[in-house]
């Protein structure tokens, strides 16, 4: 055998090797109560309150209502009262937990001084960042944007847990388009790409202290951010992909929440970006939106 027939002997051997370890990685996400188990008393074992921002609607919260169905307390922040006190209201009547309303507004300025002095007496063991802003269900170039001065993510401070506890739960809200650049949502795209990045790197200094730090990062949900859509296989209600995606906690530093979302990210990924960038696409991707939703305002959660 020669240099270079051994060369691609090898470089075969180490592909087949290499997708090998891809498939079996990603078979394990077909079966995430065997893979990666939590126990019946995992959230309160965490502490006795989580906190859910976001929480009056959509996703946040199906959040709340799950964490409170597995016996926690819980605090919903959002900017509409009358929301969150009705949330409140049915998450008591339905788990008998107790709910502390913040009524709050991420996009004024120094909120977080008043949210600490709300939260500091409770023993916070879940933290779920929920907060972000579409600034157009309709996509649109950057410069066309509405609001611009009001587009951020904006990340709730981690001093909310006590890291140095060795245990608690940060569960930061990321978007499945934040996988490749993505035109037409650039700002959006690009604003979750930091949330992934900064849970990302927050897992890597604090895992070794037992602290779970995850972002979840979903495609379509049926939500007013995604002008209701009507549940498939592909867009999950609130519920079932918040039921979906807590079986992925321990599955690492990033997860899509769902076997369907985790292949709708390989396929984005899979495909070569001047074709998903040809502009007959984002004109077919403007109008697929445009026919499904009357929405012009910014939305915001």
């Amino acid at each position: 055998m020669d240099f270079m027939e051994l060369f691609f002997s090898s470089l075969g051997a180490a592909v087949v090797v290499y997708y090998g370890v891809k498939l079996l990685l990603f078979s394990r996400m077909l079966f995430p109560k065997r893979w990666f188990p939590l126990s019946k008393t995992f959230f309160i074992s965490m502490g006795e309150w989580a906190v859910v921002t976001g929480a009056s609607e959509g996703i946040g919260r199906a959040y709340a209502f799950a964490l409170a169905e597995r016996g926690m307390n819980v605090v919903i922040m959002s900017r509409t009262k009358e929301t969150l006190n009705q949330v409140a209201k049915e998450i008591g009547e339905t788990t008998g937990q107790r709910v502390k309303v913040i009524v709050t507004d991420f996009t004024k300025e120094n909120v977080f001084s008043e949210i600490e002095d709300q939260l500091k007496d409770l023993n916070i063991g879940v933290l779920v960042n929920n907060v972000g802003m579409l600034p157009s269900v309709i996509p649109c170039r950057f410069l066309d944007s509405a609001d611009l001065d009001q587009v951020s993510s904006l990340m709730i401070k981690h001093y909310f847990l006590d890291l140095y506890r060795g245990k608690g739960v940060i569960v930061n809200i990321s978007s499945g388009i934040a996988s490749i650049p993505f035109p037409l949502y650039s700002m959006y795209a690009a604003s979750k790409v930091f949330v992934e990045r900064f849970s990302q790197g927050l897992q890597a200094e604090y895992k070794a202290k037992g602290i779970i730090i995850q972002a979840v990062a979903p495609f379509g949900i049926s939500t007013r951010m995604a002008a209701y859509q009507k549940p498939n296989i592909v867009t999950l209600s609130p519920e079932d992909f918040v039921k979906s995606s807590l079986q992925y906690l321990r599955a690492g530093d990033k997860t899509n929440g769902s076997v369907c979302h985790t292949v709708l990210d390989w396929l984005l990924q899979s495909i070569p970006l001047k074709i998903l960038y040809a502009e007959y696409l984002l004109h077919i991707l403007q109008d697929y939106v445009k026919k499904r939703t009357a929405l012009k305002a910014p939305i915001s959660t």
